[in-house]
């Protein structure tokens, strides 16, 4: 399938399937990556509606490195489950050691 032919979502989609294990990245970050970084809010829907798509949604959080999207997850700490036990460190919903984990699309890529 042509990259052009792709809807926004499913964009974001492909950006966020190569997130690697063990790493994060941001609504922004991908965002950013696609062109669109004013977007990082539309990227949040994208995630929302992420599931059933083989997509680590759990790998994108807030700038800050929160949890933000924590609700949208069967079960009350799945997002922070999945996190941990890929090794990374959750403390009250926020990522320990952010600049560590982090993982920057338009550097990476």
């Amino acid at each position: 399938m042509k990259q052009e032919t792709l809807n926004f979502f499913d964009k974001v989609y492909e950006v966020a399937k190569l997130i690697p294990y063990g790493r994060v990245t941001s609504y922004g970050a991908i965002a950013k990556y696609l062109g669109a970084a004013r977007s990082a809010r539309m990227v949040g829907y994208a995630m929302n509606g992420s599931h059933g798509k083989d997509v680590p949604a759990h790998r994108v959080v807030n700038r800050k490195g929160l949890l933000t999207g924590k609700h949208h997850f069967d079960g009350t700490n799945l997002m922070q489950q999945l996190l941990e036990s890929e090794g990374v460190t959750v403390v009250e919903n926020q990522i320990q050691n952010l600049e560590t984990v982090y993982w920057d699309p338009s550097k990476e890529l």
